[in-house]
């Protein structure tokens, strides 16, 4: 039996192998999905309650603890029934099984992967140290023999139960050191973004030349922020924050490292999902021009109302000094209030239906949109390659911003011809003989009733939807799913890819409550999968439109 005890002594080495590489694997996961949530404990919180059974304790962890809970609760039993030798086979022979195989933390298809950042590598150090010392601990004491107690004394090497608890309940608490490291590093985190923010007030100080148009709203942030960028860059010198930099620390990049002394304008977007953000990027840049969009319900589960993300969104009117500038949606009642009570700024009003610059008579075409823009009195027609009338709602926005600045009616005519799309946002092109209408960021409930609309209107092919609906509208998730599936079913499209199973629950209840339209929906869990059955079956002129591309931690 030597060779056999021997060979046991030789599995517990390849035991601790398995679970080092199986605690990197879990490590990355967790560190990954925290990233995502943009390292928010609680949106962090409330994804590990989510995926409570299916990543944070999975099946294989949770065999693996019930057996050595009976082994530690019963310890007498195992000494009349089984060895630990015995026990010893058992454990290696599970791990061997189902602990080497890491492919749920191991994913080959990623929309947006793991950034090693610098704050990822300051977060990892207490992530690691914590997941690797204590197991590392009790594999020393397991064989240093202190606490050595087996039914087969001198036999084995090393103490089975200290051995296999070390490393299975520190895979259990990985996820959980993040909230440990994150509290760790949240003193180092807030010294790194005070330095930044103090670098960017210092630049923005010495330039008081420089004019600061700051955007904020619900939807259209990013799209108005580009259309003021390109209708403005060939009177002026320009910079802006690229895609959805909107953060502190995305403002204070931009201002620290592009801001060059030769701008004349400086152009930011601010994004809000807690009470308070806006200020504190005001704090950093006190905008010249405040532009709103709209007040919607995005992030309506951080906010709680409709009136508490208002308030939020009109902080950035507030912010502005005397002689300053708000530039606000007349067509939405919430932004048209702000500012009402201050005769020391001036507003300019912009809508659909209203205002001091109103846009009109929008028709689509495969060239983009066409509308009539009435800017006192005089009106104009405007050609754009972009897509819906909430983007010319936007675009509106972006004409009052350069009114002010001083162009010309004409001139805008001709540089709202030029506008590229937005990425993901509406964005027309073509792909080999088929078009893709890519609206993938961000989905909203009027962005996606808009997206609808317009995919309608399209006759040269089939018309096709991929969509796992939209987020992070707290209690009226499912009903504004629900109504989402309705205005699927009353577009009378030609096929519906639905992706995550619960996800499209309320979007098929929507889709169900129009008759006929059962037979043409696929639900699948990945975008992945979506894209594999579109490609069976997708003909030349069909139109595809991507309406909402989640990130990888809503995959099902």
């Amino acid at each position: 039996m030597d060779w056999y005890l021997t060979l046991l002594n030789y599995f517990s080495i390849i035991f601790c192998v398995i679970l080092l590489r199986y605690h990197w694997y879990r490590t990355r996961f967790f560190v990954h999905t925290f990233q995502q949530v943009g390292y928010k404990n609680n949106e962090y919180w409330q994804w590990l309650r989510m995926h409570w059974d299916e990543k944070v304790i999975p099946v294989d962890l949770g065999i693996f603890n019930l057996i050595l809970f009976i082994a530690v609760a019963v310890d007498g039993f195992w000494g009349s029934v089984v060895t630990r030798s015995t026990l010893a086979v058992v454990f290696f022979v599970y791990t061997v099984f189902w602990l080497s195989s890491i492919q749920r933390y191991k994913q080959e298809k990623v929309k947006k992967p793991l950034i090693i950042t610098n704050r990822v590598k300051r977060l990892l150090i207490p992530v690691v140290l914590l997941g690797v010392l204590f197991p590392a601990f009790l594999t020393f004491e397991s064989y240093s023999g202190r606490f050595l107690y087996n039914y087969s004394p001198g036999l084995l090497n090393f103490d089975i139960v200290l051995l296999v608890f070390g490393w299975v309940f520190s895979a259990i608490l990985i996820p959980f050191f993040i909230f440990i490291a994150s509290w760790v590093t949240k003193p180092v985190e807030n010294a790194i973004q005070e330095g930044f923010k103090k670098q960017a007030r210092k630049k923005l100080n010495s330039m008081p030349h420089l004019k600061i148009v700051a955007i904020t709203g619900s939807y259209g942030k990013t799209s108005t922020k580009f259309m003021i960028r390109d209708l403005l860059k060939e009177r002026f010198s320009v910079c802006s924050t690229p895609g959805s930099y909107n953060t502190p620390m995305g403002i204070c990049k931009v201002i620290n490292n592009d801001l060059q002394s030769h701008h004349q304008i400086l152009i930011l977007e601010m994004g809000a999902r807690y009470e308070g953000n806006i200020q504190e990027l005001c704090d950093i840049a006190k905008p010249d021009i405040s532009i709103i969009t709209n007040v919607g319900v995005a992030h309506l589960e951080t906010f709680g109302s409709q009136k508490v993300i208002a308030k939020e969104k009109g902080t950035l009117v507030d912010n502005l000094s005397d002689g300053g500038v708000a530039i606000l949606n007349a067509d939405d009642e919430l932004v048209r209030k702000m500012g009402e009570e201050r005769s020391n700024i001036e507003r300019i009003l912009v809508g659909l239906n209203s205002g001091d610059i109103r846009g009109s008579s929008i028709n689509y075409n495969y060239e983009g949109t066409n509308f009539e823009l009435s800017i006192d009195e005089e009106k104009t027609s405007i050609q754009t390659r972009l897509l819906g009338s909430h983007n010319v709602q936007n675009m509106l926005l972006a004409i009052g911003a350069a009114h002010h600045f001083g162009i010309r009616a004409k001139t805008i005519a001709l540089g709202a011809k030029n506008i590229e799309p937005i990425e993901h946002r509406l964005e027309l092109k073509k792909s080999g003989n088929f078009f893709i209408v890519d609206d993938a960021f961000n989905s909203n409930p009027v962005g996606a009733k808009n997206a609808i609309e317009i995919l309608a209107q399209f006759s040269s092919g089939r018309r096709i939807i991929i969509t796992p609906g939209m987020v992070e509208l707290g209690e009226i998730e499912f009903e504004e799913n629900k109504k989402f599936g309705e205005a699927i079913g009353k577009a009378n499209l030609d096929r519906i890819i639905l992706v995550g199973e619960e996800r499209a629950k309320p979007i098929l209840e929507g889709i169900n409550s129009v008759d006929g339209h059962k037979e043409n929906i696929t639900v699948v869990n990945s975008l992945f999968e979506a894209n594999d059955i579109l490609k069976s079956f997708i003909q030349a002129g069909d139109v595809v439109l991507y309406e909402n591309d989640l990130p990888d931690l809503y995959n099902e």
